[in-house]
């Protein structure tokens, strides 16, 4: 057994000025801002100018992240991506982003889990520091989605958004940090939420363009079937693994890719709401950015000792519940 576990010992973020409403959505396609919000609980999202790309967004909220820490760029050892939506097919953004910070002793790679994406990459990271080889690691989740959504599919361009956010892990002493976590995956799932174009299988070229096969497909009823089932039952899974009960947690953090996929995962789990972490009405669902960015939004709130349930479904599928404890007092940043 490990004499540590890695912490979160900071997070940084960063999200586009633009926004887009759901009223600039009416303009676009045949939808209103009662219709999304009832059935999304998305009011608005940020959309990050074309030619920038996700090494942007990440370059602003790494710094921001070392800032924050008092951490030299030159400590960091590893950089892990969690997107679906890299600056290029190769190289990773995790090194992309690492030279733009001048982490020029850091390597590092992407992950590719969907919206899971950022607890794959955070399981991942604490490895390499609970192994004793790694003292600084940087997470990192987001996704520039506006760049894979179709704008005249009302069913999804009106619940995704840019965003990105990044946590620091270290060694942790006195047990606090990522205790565990179930990961799960269904390959099956493909036909149910992908991007059909752009990778070795299909290629993109003219007729897949004109079927705009590069952009994201979902099938709505059988991904939020399965969301709800996946996430609550790795909660429960975990919580039954660590003798965890209701009243121990202080928060459940799901992904916020709908917001009735997040409150009938709490109803499941009989869980209070005002303990669920929720800012999908600002931000619409950012993939992997969502877990770090509300991480983000909360991190005031955090006390040290804080015990914590990250869940996320995506694409694929993928799938999974980590439990952490909090490391320092958010108040205090």
């Amino acid at each position: 057994m490990s004499l540590h576990t890695a912490a979160i010992t900071g997070i940084g973020s960063y999200l586009p000025e633009e926004k887009l409403t759901n009223f600039d959505l009416e303009k676009i396609v045949d939808t209103n801002d009662e219709w999304i919000f009832t059935r999304t609980g998305i009011k608005e999202r940020r959309i990050l100018p074309k030619g920038l790309g996700l090494s942007y967004m990440g370059e602003r909220a790494v710094k921001q992240l070392l800032e924050k820490t008092g951490t030299d760029p030159l400590e960091v050892e590893m950089i892990i991506c969690a997107t679906i939506t890299g600056d290029y097919i190769f190289p990773d953004s995790a090194n992309q982003i690492a030279y733009k910070v001048g982490a020029t002793n850091a390597y590092g790679f992407d992950i590719n889990a969907a919206c899971s994406g950022f607890l794959y990459a955070l399981s991942v990271g604490a490895k390499f520091i609970e192994s004793g080889t790694h003292k600084k690691v940087i997470v990192i989740g987001g996704d520039v989605m506006s760049s894979i959504i179709n704008y005249e599919d009302r069913t999804t361009c009106v619940i995704f958004g840019d965003g990105l956010g990044a946590v620091l892990l270290e060694p942790s002493q006195n047990g606090q940090g990522i205790i565990d976590s179930k990961l799960c995956a269904d390959g099956s799932g493909v036909e149910f939420l992908h991007t059909k174009a752009g990778g070795s299988k299909s290629p993109i070229d003219s007729v897949s363009l004109a079927a705009k096969e590069h952009l994201v497909y979902q099938n709505g009823g059988p991904v939020f079937k399965r969301a709800v089932q996946g996430m609550s039952s790795t909660v429960k899974e975990v919580m039954e693994k660590n003798s965890l009960s209701k009243d121990d947690i202080a928060w459940i953090l799901p992904h916020q890719a709908n917001n009735r996929i997040i409150q009938t995962v709490a109803s499941m789990l009989d869980f209070p709401l005002e303990r669920v972490m929720v800012n999908i009405e600002n931000y619409g669902n950012t993939t992997a950015g969502t877990l770090p960015l509300a991480l983000s939004d909360y991190e005031s709130q955090l006390k040290v000792g804080d015990k914590l349930i990250l869940t996320a479904f995506g694409g694929g599928f993928t799938w999974g519940s980590t439990y952490l404890t909090w490391a320092y007092n958010g108040a205090e940043v």
